[in-house]
């Protein structure tokens, strides 16, 4: 039974072309700051109308989100009357290269923390005011903001010392059949990037660009929100938001990009 459904379910995937759709040219100089070694950004699976949408910081809707982080950097809150930039003064200089190595292992709280964890952190424990609710404006706005600001530079998350254990967690989930479909993360972004889900294109699942505006969401989202997103299209039961589980799967991710760019906000389908 299982791998009658195991079957059932690649098939739903592979349904479709085997060609990249849009066509993919290697050689174009324009695809070069997308591509690192064998590992592609989900820029280069994009259709030309959702790569000039991202190119545009104008038409890209996910400066909204960096337009309200801005803000948010500067407003005091809390019952400690500080602000971010406070402690961090400008963005543009103290963020810089910050968004590049998260996931990563917090000393002060001895554990795995993504950018927004740490941001709830820093605005429980040092602003004293309430933590940002999962998939709120604000907690992607200022996720968003700060990620910005490594714009461009190559993500480096870091596996060994206190991270490998839970780098290999992540990665034994990462491998994981789970759902109605019994499919892994890796039968889509491994064995089959390139080809169709349904109507989907499957890219290989490269998170540089989060926090990014998906035209399917109409909003701006973390990698968090896709994951779990990816689980319920496999027809399984998504991890509890902020859990342990999705915190390490996306260390894995990321680390899968490591050498690509960081693109957000970037747009997707």
């Amino acid at each position: 039974m299982r791998k009658i459904m195991m079957a059932t379910g690649l098939a739903v995937l592979v349904a479709g072309s085997a060609q990249a759709d849009p066509p993919f040219d290697p050689k174009d100089p324009h695809m070069a700051p997308y591509i690192s070694g064998d590992k592609r950004s989900g820029y280069t699976f994009a259709e030309p109308e959702t790569r000039a949408m991202q190119d545009d910081d104008f038409t890209n809707p996910g400066f909204l989100w960096v337009e309200e982080g801005k803000k948010m950097w500067a407003k005091a809150e809390g019952k400690a009357g500080k602000s971010c930039q406070d402690c961090h003064g400008d963005a543009g200089k103290s963020m810089k290269g910050v968004g590049t190595v998260y996931p990563r292992f917090d000393p002060h709280s001895n554990m795995l923390l993504t950018l927004e964890q740490k941001i709830n952190q820093c605005r429980t424990e040092r602003m004293e005011a309430a933590p940002l609710k999962f998939d709120s404006k604000p907690y992607n706005a200022i996720a968003t903001y700060v990620k910005h600001q490594s714009f461009g530079m190559p993500i480096a998350v870091q596996t060994d010392g206190p991270v490998a254990p839970y780098f290999d967690m992540g990665r034994r989930l990462y491998y994981e059949r789970r759902g109605l479909s019994d499919i892994a993360c890796k039968h889509c972004h491994e064995d089959l990037a390139g080809m169709h889900m349904r109507s989907e294109l499957l890219s290989q699942g490269m998170p540089n660009g989060f926090p990014q505006y998906r035209l399917k969401w109409q909003t701006l989202g973390s990698a968090q929100k896709r994951i779990r997103g990816c689980f319920q299209e496999v027809r399984a039961e998504p991890y509890p938001v902020d859990s342990l589980e999705n915190t390490v799967i996306e260390l894995y991710a990321t680390w899968r990009a490591n050498g690509l760019r960081v693109e957000s906000p970037a747009v997707r389908k």
